[in-house]
C-alpha cells in the first residue's frame, strides 16, 4: 500500500511508501449525529463505536457540517461539493476508496486518512477526519478509529463511555472546546 502526504506549506515532502494489511486495534465507528455546541455554536461530529460504547464528539467546521449533513439526509446538490468531486474523481479513475482511519490524537487535533483501492494498488491519503468523513458517507465507505486514539480520548475526557442519551447530552453540554479537542481549520 503507498501514502500519499499532503506537502506542509513551503515544503515539498510528497512521499509514497508502502503499508501493509488491514487495520489492526482499530475499531468501526458509526456517525451517530452531528450537534452545535451549546456554548460556542460550533457544530460536533459524534462517532459511536459499532459494537460498544464509545462516544468520540470531533470537533468540526460549519462547511464540513454542512457536507455531511447533506450526506446523511440524501440531498444531492444540483452541482457537486468538494467532497463529491473527490468521491466521483476516485471513481472516474478506477479507485475506490476502502475505509476511513482515524488513526491519531495529537495536541488535541485528531489525524484521520483515507485508504483508497487504485488499479496499481492501495493509497494512503492524509485527511481532516471531517472531511474523510464526508467522503466515507458519499461513497458508504466504514470508519474506523484507532483503539489507542479511544483510549487516549477517554483518558483525557475527549471521549465518554454511555449507554443513556441523556446521560451523553449532559456530558457534552458541560463539555467545552478543551474537553473534546477540537482541530485547526
Amino acid at each position: 500500500m503507498r501514502s500519499l502526504d499532503l506537502p506542509s506549506p513551503g515544503t515539498d515532502n510528497r512521499g509514497v511508501s508502502e503499508r501493509a494489511g488491514p487495520p489492526e486495534d482499530f475499531v468501526e465507528m458509526r456517525l451517530r449525529g452531528l450537534i452545535l455546541d451549546p456554548n460556542t455554536e460550533s457544530p460536533v461530529l459524534i462517532l459511536r463505536e459499532v459494537d460498544g460504547d464509545v462516544f468520540l464528539p470531533i470537533w468540526i467546521g460549519a462547511f464540513e457540517a454542512n457536507a455531511i449533513a447533506l450526506a446523511v439526509e440524501g440531498i444531492e446538490p444540483p452541482r457537486p461539493l468538494t467532497h463529491d468531486l473527490l468521491r466521483a474523481t476516485l471513481e472516474a479513475l478506477g479507485g475506490r476508496l476502502l475505509r476511513v482511519e482515524v488513526h491519531a490524537l495529537e495536541a488535541g487535533t485528531f489525524h484521520a486518512r483515507l485508504i483508497v483501492s487504485t488499479p496499481s494498488g492501495e493509497l494512503v491519503i492524509d485527511s481532516r477526519p471531517s472531511d474523510a468523513i464526508a467522503i466515507a458517507l458519499r461513497a458508504h465507505a466504514p470508519i474506523w478509529t484507532a483503539r489507542k486514539v479511544l483510549d487516549a480520548a477517554l483518558e483525557n475526557s475527549r471521549a465518554t463511555r454511555e449507554t443513556d442519551e441523556e446521560r451523553i447530552r449532559e456530558w457534552l453540554e458541560r463539555a467545552g472546546p478543551e474537553d473534546l479537542g477540537k482541530y485547526s481549520m
